[in-house]
């Protein structure tokens, strides 16, 4: 009986971005096994640089789909309208519409500041876009440290802040962002009972560098427990400010099969918007988490 052999290693180099956090990865096939040692060297520059820009990936679906699944389960997003047809763990992001004239995919996603599916007891890991058709114009994506803006707090707001907990609900704004893009769907009764508020951390740690960051956004944070209404308002606007100062923040201008992967422990991000005249198409892969603490 033959011995399994192990993958074997690819040749392949992690440059720091010109920004104050990521960095791009350069020369790996995800076409091809990714051996464990491979795996372990990006996920350390995961933790380390927050958001990595693998370039020039000709992948399928399904090859998004195996080398996201090494990191942890997938969540499957609550716009099933949106997944890509035999691949339920694909959110389509994108302005295109059919022949109908109906949306393949949700253009109006990242309007605001985020970090992906805070709203669940269970948030996300990271998330993986991999660019399908990109516009000539716009399309940009920005980020920003959470952990850079939590150190950069007076101490006073600090520790003002440890212990609070923050509601999210992916609710928060959805009524709004329905009167911006008419065609974005009603949810259904089953599909708002998926997605009830929870509560997390105003700040959180990250489970395997032990760094704190904020953790409350502006599209899914409605309030934080305890305060009063306009306490809570204000803080949370301050801390909303706070996060998202330009010297904290990295704008990603897609080239193309660009597959970037960003931390949502670590970073909120936020999609810059594309011209109705242009054309914007990515897949999008969601990795379960661990309970916020």
């Amino acid at each position: 009986m033959s011995a399994v052999l192990a993958e074997p290693p690819q040749t392949f180099e992690i440059r720091r971005l010109p920004a104050p956090f990521g960095a791009e990865v350069l020369g790996l096939d995800l076409s091809r096994p990714v051996s464990d040692a491979d795996f372990e060297r990006i996920q350390r520059a995961h933790w380390d640089h927050h958001v990595l820009v693998f370039r020039d990936q000709r992948i399928t679906p399904a090859q998004q789909v195996a080398f996201s699944r090494r990191f942890g389960p997938l969540q499957i997003h609550v716009q099933r309208r949106f997944q890509l047809a035999g691949h339920p763990e694909v959110l389509v992001v994108s302005n295109i519409r059919d022949t109908q004239g109906d949306p393949i995919g949700l253009g109006d996603a990242g309007v605001f500041w985020h970090s992906d599916l805070s709203y669940k007891e269970r948030p996300s890991l990271g998330s993986l876009l991999h660019a399908q058709e990109l516009p000539n114009v716009g399309g940009d994506t920005l980020f920003a440290d959470q952990h850079a803006a939590y150190d950069a707090l007076p101490e006073s707001t600090r520790q003002r802040i440890a212990g609070l907990r923050a509601e999210h609900s992916y609710l928060a704004r959805y009524d709004e962002l329905r009167r911006r893009n008419p065609w974005r769907p009603a949810l259904t009764p089953g599909q708002i009972a998926e997605v009830p508020p929870v509560v997390h951390p105003v700040v959180r740690t990250h489970p395997a560098t032990g760094r704190k960051a904020l953790f409350v956004s502006e599209h899914f944070t409605t309030r934080i427990v305890g305060l009063p209404e306009e306490e809570s308002r204000a803080l949370l606007d301050e801390l909303f400010a706070a996060g998202v100062r330009p010297e904290f923040t990295y704008r990603h201008r897609w080239q193309p099969h660009d597959m970037v992967f960003w931390d949502n422990r670590s970073v909120l991000h936020l999609a810059t918007g594309t011209p109705d005249t242009e054309r914007r198409k990515l897949y999008r892969t969601t990795i379960e988490g661990d309970a916020p603490r």
